[in-house]
């Protein structure tokens, strides 16, 4: 057995091993480190994929984030936020359509007004669905009490990226307005852990000044925060941000670029199966934003989660991190079909009526009960 089969391999791998992967650009060894990585996802969380229906439902946004297409200051998007009962529909929908999980996604508001919308959201479709219909929250930064309350209303997973492990790296991406601090973003990752959430959290690839040591430190910081679910992608692009006219001066975002992104984030999606073997992870649309099978390219390389979208069609154009972000045009009975068809076409199965847990967070949660 040579030196890069036992890497891949190896049971305790070091920073300076998981440097080495991310590197690698070699066809065959490229090869190697995901059929090493879909080994272990079928070995510790099984060839199922789970679906989180995402329903985007508003692009109000109090943060000015330097990447993303509903910073704040970009004036170009028309802002909207979804009827509660068109949400409820589209929950309904998804429900009917024997999904097990629902994220629930916006832009960031932190007032009186929001959290309590959400919390009696949570409740509302917890009855619609006879508490059968798990609910991930992704929206933002949020006062302790706020989680627990929305904990307490049935949602269990939250999903909040740290973008980058680096605080230095963080800071390039943020205004330094006292409102995008690295250290508060952490400290909510702490505060979810706390109160007994699922938590999720992820970085981007491929940024403007990052280096595969960046890389590699962020999954030692998702093993460090004791990380249940990862979503993490390659950067994409959006044209009116100061990061993506930044990129596009600079000529960095030539498709030999973005192919070098896709590696890396297939690359990360791999070694991160690697090394924390029982987390969940998503193969996200970014990777499709970069290549037409870059979902299916991300369950290969080890992913075990995709989210499905389930967001109206009238609402899907303005909800734009990225440029050309896949499935806006699709139905949510397209995007189901389509998805169907991905899975099945890398031999693996749907997770239908399933919350599909990370095993990761099951064996903690054992250790207690």
């Amino acid at each position: 057995m040579n030196g890069f089969s036992q890497l891949l391999k190896k049971q305790h791998m070091t920073r300076n091993d998981l440097i080495e992967l991310l590197r690698l650009t070699d066809t065959e060894q490229l090869q190697q480190l995901y059929e090493a990585a879909y080994a272990v996802k079928a070995d510790c969380v099984g060839r199922v994929v789970y679906y989180r229906g995402l329903i985007e439902f508003s692009n109000r946004c109090i943060k000015n984030c330097c990447y993303c297409g509903i910073r704040r200051d970009n004036h170009e998007v028309e802002r909207f936020d979804t009827e509660r009962e068109d949400i409820l529909a589209m929950a309904q929908w998804a429900y009917e359509n024997r999904y097990g999980s629902l994220t629930l996604q916006s832009g960031e508001r932190q007032d009186a007004d929001f959290a309590a919308y959400i919390e009696q959201l949570v409740r509302d479709i917890k009855t619609m669905s006879h508490g059968e219909l798990g609910i991930t929250l992704c929206v933002g930064e949020q006062k302790e009490d706020t989680y627990r309350r929305w904990f307490e209303a049935g949602a269990h997973r939250y999903l909040l990226r740290i973008e980058s492990s680096n605080p230095e790296l963080y800071k390039q991406l943020h205004p330094q307005d006292g409102h995008h601090e690295w250290a508060v973003r952490k400290s909510c990752l702490e505060s979810l852990h706390r109160i007994g959430y699922q938590v999720g959290t992820g970085d981007m690839i491929g940024l403007p000044g990052q280096t595969i040591e960046d890389l590699a430190d962020d999954i030692l910081f998702y093993r460090d925060m004791d990380i249940d679910m990862i979503g993490m992608g390659p950067y994409v692009v959006h044209h009116n941000t100061p990061v993506g006219k930044h990129v596009l001066t600079a000529g960095g975002d030539s498709p030999q670029c973005k192919s070098r992104r896709l590696t890396l984030g297939l690359n990360m999606i791999a070694v991160t199966r690697l090394f924390l073997r029982d987390v969940n992870i998503a193969a996200t649309t970014a990777l499709q934003a970069l290549h037409p099978l870059g979902r299916e390219l991300g369950l290969k390389a080890g992913a075990n989660v995709l989210m499905p979208i389930v967001t109206l069609p009238k609402f899907r154009s303005q909800y734009l991190l990225y440029d050309n972000k896949p499935c806006v045009e699709d139905s949510p009975e397209q995007c189901r079909h389509c998805l169907e068809g991905r899975v099945a076409s890398v031999g693996d199965t749907v997770g239908f009526e399933k919350w599909g847990d990370s095993p990761h967070f099951s064996k903690k949660k054992d250790l207690f009960e």
